[in-house]
């Protein structure tokens, strides 16, 4: 393909440069490729009606050239002039979500050429909302087709500078109009079947449709790669969305999927292969490694829409192979959410339980008398070794009667030793620090006694020597010479390394 000036053109939807528009008309009706933004994502729009501007969109975006491009109108009557038997449920579908994130599928008219409709007798329409586009398609003549404005499998442009990554020196302009509003192309309905189909979820859900028409059909191959058809909804054929990394959805409740991320992340950190996480407002506090980012908040699903495109791109930046996502309730807007995520990780996924059950415990207690000296070194040791799983490693006491800081002659002789517990703050054992995946170990077999007097039997409660299997007792060097607590580290240390031992052949023998 010939490089040639893409010329930006920056415009604002709320006060339209009547200049600016007509010199982009005046392109399209030349045949030319003008990108605009709508309220869904960027389309790389073409005189829809002109064979010739057809071939450049799919040249432009490496698109292949079975796959529909969508017919975009600025004016309801426009519809009878390119498509034909259109049912009667489309004007009371069109008065609820015309001008709007919704494409309908129609028999088409001899005047839409086959290039245009990827070779179908149907043809796909909307009319959207964005000014901006709806003034560049009356000057453009009525009729601009526009898939994304990207190119072919890469993530969906909602802002023009995505644009421009994709499609700078190919096209001949790009309408700047700023970051789009819904961030996730229209919902398609075939309208040629009854009851109507929906073939690409989006912001216009069945359930919107039924309190219209009443029942609408969902594809049920939406997700499914199978499929050799030629497609009748743009895009739905081919890989699609795709950063460059691997992306790969982790499925089941948020609990699991929070654990299995962050313990897929503590591994690949542990061999030097950091990997991109997509998170959630809510869930980016829990992971620890990997780099992350915060696609939106799941109270309101419209901001994953909006900036699940922007984020896929932005892991291009970053030096990851994959990218793990946690997944989203398959309802309302969360269906177009994860028919594109589905469609950008190639469909791979791996159920978040295969990942958890391989982790007997994921916290490790300590517990001595006053929490000041040797549970909060037992700890410090064991965040120190070379563990195959991550771990929330913590310290109590039997009697705390107040926080107080670590016994200073503990710190010294820790810091002699590269390590510190200058954070340390001494804090009271109560029954929230035996849960099901707490393994707690006790410095001595009376504070193990004290627990399961005060909290009845439990079987995730050891004495560290009971739990390794080795009976060298641990020194109490408190009110002795600093030389007693370096002879107590010294234990420890032997100790906790067989603690870690432990805990990593456990993890092998739950694979």
């Amino acid at each position: 393909m010939n490089f040639m000036e893409t010329k930006i053109r920056k415009i604002d939807k709320n006060q339209i440069d009547e200049k600016i528009i007509e010199e982009a008309g005046a392109l399209l009706r030349e045949g030319k490729l003008v990108a605009f933004p709508t309220e869904t994502v960027y389309g790389l729009g073409a005189d829809a009606l002109q064979e010739e501007a057809a071939r450049k969109t799919y040249e432009a975006k490496g698109r292949p050239s079975d796959n529909p491009l969508i017919v975009h109108i600025a004016d309801y009557e426009d519809l009878k002039k390119i498509a034909v038997n259109i049912p009667p449920e489309t004007d009371m579908l069109a008065a609820h979500f015309w001008p709007g994130p919704l494409t309908m599928i129609f028999e088409k008219s001899d005047v839409v050429p086959y290039g245009t409709t990827g070779g179908l007798d149907t043809v796909a329409v909307r009319m959207p909302v964005d000014p901006v586009a709806q003034a560049l398609i009356r000057a453009a003549g009525g009729f601009v087709s526009a898939p994304s404005a990207n190119t072919s499998g890469r993530p969906s442009p909602t802002t023009a500078q995505h644009v421009e990554e994709d499609l700078s020196g190919k096209i001949d302009m790009i309408l700047d109009g700023g970051t789009v509003d819904i961030g996730l192309e229209s919902t398609i309905l075939d309208m040629t079947v009854s009851p109507p189909m929906i073939l690409r979820p989006g912001a216009i859900t069945a359930e919107m449709f039924e309190k219209v028409i009443g029942p609408v059909d969902v594809d049920k191959t939406l997700l499914s790669e199978d499929s050799t058809q030629a497609p009748k909804a743009p895009g739905m054929k081919y890989r699609h969305y795709a950063p460059k990394a691997k992306l790969i959805i982790v499925e089941g409740d948020l609990r699991e999927e929070i654990l299995a991320i962050r313990q897929i992340a503590y591994e690949a950190d542990r061999k030097g292969q950091p990997i991109g996480i997509i998170a959630t407002s809510e869930t980016v506090p829990f992971y620890n490694h990997g780099i992350v980012k915060n696609i939106g908040t799941r109270e309101n699903e419209k901001t994953i829409a909006r900036n699940l495109y922007s984020v896929l791109r932005e892991f291009d930046d970053e030096n990851v192979d994959t990218i793990y996502s946690e997944s989203f309730a398959v309802q309302g807007i969360g269906t177009a959410i994860m028919n594109r995520l589905e469609k950008a990780a190639g469909h791979l996924r791996i159920p978040a339980s295969e990942i958890v059950k391989l982790q007997k415990y994921r916290k490790v207690t300590f517990v001595s008398g006053t929490d000041s000296a040797r549970g909060p070194m037992a700890a410090e040791l064991l965040r120190h070794c070379d563990l195959k799983q991550e771990y929330v490693i913590n310290s109590r006491g039997i009697v705390v009667l107040f926080p107080e800081p670590a016994n200073q002659k503990a710190e010294a002789i820790m810091k002699s030793a590269q390590m510190t517990l200058a954070d340390h703050s001494s804090l009271q054992f109560d029954g929230e620090d035996i849960q099901e995946d707490t393994l707690v170990l006790t410095i001595d077999e009376s504070q193990k006694e004290k627990i399961l007097s005060e909290y009845g039997e439990q079987d995730n409660v050891f004495t560290l020597n009971e739990f390794i299997g080795d009976d060298t007792e641990i020194p109490d060097p408190y009110g002795k010479p600093l030389t007693a607590y370096g002879e107590c580290l010294e234990v420890l240390d032997k100790l906790i390394k067989k603690l870690a031992d432990k805990l990593n052949s456990l993890m092998e023998e739950e694979k």
